[in-house]
């Protein structure tokens, strides 16, 4: 917290990056402890990214990051894992807390991806660029007269709230951004906060089809194999979140994509990179570790035991293809590429969460998944060589952090079993556990230890467990709840 900026948020000065894996971590940390600063510092960042123009107030989306320190003036450029990112953060901001605010955002910004960046094969795209007609930002910012022109009589409030001014709020032009919310604006100007959601709305509707007429910026169609987990990944979580099941559609189309189209002749095997009907380059550690990670989120909004099994096999891939034996880490690239030198190993979480500090993640949870003990263990123990490295650099090592801080406060596994047990899971989905292990089923599945032994019937039943140790069954997520209210207590 010692880099955080209290008053605009986010962390240090210009440029400022979203940092999403401090983010979450602080999301965590007051999961686990209740500490309000943690928590207030966290949605404060949020809440600044939103109102500022690093967001595209029109069309959804985040810029990839800000060159001022009061969020105003992005990088245009639209990056696919920033707003993955970014979309996975919001929505475990949604599980914490009931604020409009961040569902809408969520939304807004899945809109912009399938937009903008979904392809007609549901792979998704790179990037869209900064530039228009070799101009950064063209696309997007805006002269006041232009606005008037559109908006006629309601271009004043309309101004007003969005800072619009006429001779611009950036290089001469202006960038839409507020500066506080709808209800507090209409407060302060003693107006109807609905009539102002109309006329603003409006506006907004207006601008965005005025803005379509355009040179658009150039579009990186390039479909990359980690970069679409991720994007699945905060599929998954938005239909966690909110429950929209065009999220959880999407999210299948995507994976039913990647596992059709970038799969290698080997068993495991994947390739990196998908254009114009050719993939290419062998995958490196970030692809399959996020891809492993996609999958068992995929298992949890689904229930799908399918997806579990293709997980156990892309873990042995990895540990068979990129283990560095002596450390327990994994290198960047398999064994098998001829075309490197030197096989170097990435610990640092930089622009989306490192191979190793996802791996750690997976093979714990697929450790419990399967009982397989010398996964759990290898997880714990690259987790504990670079800790005291992490807690030196917690914004170096962020996803890292989030890992060792679910490991040292308990990590819950729940079960869920019997038919017609869907209204439930997306209960449970909805919950913020922080690090889970979360499997359910209408059936026993020998293949799993957790579900052997479990009561399976037609009525839905929650089991909370402990290194497979179980309690007594409940039958309603509240009482699931004040069992994880109890576990945290004893574990803290």
């Amino acid at each position: 917290m010692k880099t955080a900026d209290r008053s605009r948020g986010g962390f240090g000065r210009a440029p400022k990056f979203p940092q999403t894996f401090t983010i979450r971590f602080l999301l965590h940390y007051y999961s686990f402890t209740g500490n309000q600063e943690a928590f207030d510092q966290a949605c404060l960042s949020l809440d600044k990214m939103i109102y500022g123009g690093i967001y595209d107030q029109l069309g959804g989306g985040f810029a990839r990051y800000s060159t001022d320190e009061y969020w105003l003036a992005p990088h245009f450029e639209k990056m696919l894992y920033d707003n993955a990112l970014l979309t996975i953060t919001l929505s475990e901001a949604c599980q914490i807390v009931s604020k409009p605010l961040y569902r809408q955002t969520v939304m807004h910004t899945l809109d912009f991806v399938e937009r903008e960046l979904l392809s007609p094969e549901s792979g998704f795209y790179s990037a869209l660029d900064a530039d228009s007609e070799g101009v950064e930002g063209k696309f997007y910012v805006w002269d006041k007269k232009e606005i008037d022109a559109l908006l006629g009589e309601q271009a004043g409030l309309f101004n007003e709230y969005y800072q619009v001014e006429a001779e611009g709020n950036w290089e001469h032009v202006n960038i839409l951004h507020r500066t506080q919310s709808e209800e507090d604006f209409a407060a302060a100007k003693n107006i109807d906060p609905a009539w102002l959601k109309e006329i603003l709305q409006k506006g907004r509707e207006t601008l965005f089809a005025r803005r379509g007429q355009r040179t658009r910026p150039l579009l990186d169609d390039k479909v990359l194999l980690g970069w679409n987990s991720l994007m699945n990944i905060a599929y998954s979580k938005a239909y966690a979140a909110t429950g929209i099941e065009k999220y959880k559609t999407i999210a299948l189309a995507n994976m039913d994509f990647l596992l059709n189209r970038f799969k290698d002749g080997e068993e495991g095997a994947f390739f990196h990179s998908y254009k114009d009907g050719v993939s290419k380059y062998p995958a490196f550690l970030e692809d399959y570790a996020l891809l492993i990670q996609a999958l068992i989120h995929l298992q949890e909004i689904t229930g799908g035991t399918t997806w579990l099994q293709k997980v156990k096999t892309l873990v042995k891939y990895v540990i068979t293809h990129f283990s560095e034996p002596e450390t327990g880490y994994f290198y960047f690239t398999n064994d098998q590429q001829q075309d490197v030198i030197v096989r170097k190993k990435e610990l640092y979480d930089s622009a989306v969460p490192s191979g190793n500090s996802l791996m750690a993640w997976n093979l714990y949870y697929t450790g419990v998944i399967f009982d397989i003990a010398e996964w759990r263990q290898r997880a714990m123990k690259i987790g504990g060589a670079i800790k005291q490295v992490v807690q030196k650099y917690p914004g170096s090592f962020g996803n890292w952090a989030t890992f060792m801080l679910s490991v040292s406060y308990g990590i819950p596994e729940i079960v869920l079993t019997g038919n017609n047990n869907e209204h439930i899971l997306k209960e449970i989905l909805r919950i913020f556990i922080p690090f889970r292990i979360l499997q359910s089923s209408p059936a026993e599945n020998s293949e799993f230890p957790l579900l052997a032994g479990k009561s399976f019937s037609l009525s839905p039943k929650i089991y909370l467990c402990k290194n497979f140790t179980c309690q007594s069954p409940v039958t309603e997520v509240d009482k699931l709840q004040q069992m994880l209210g109890s576990l945290k207590k004893y574990n803290s």
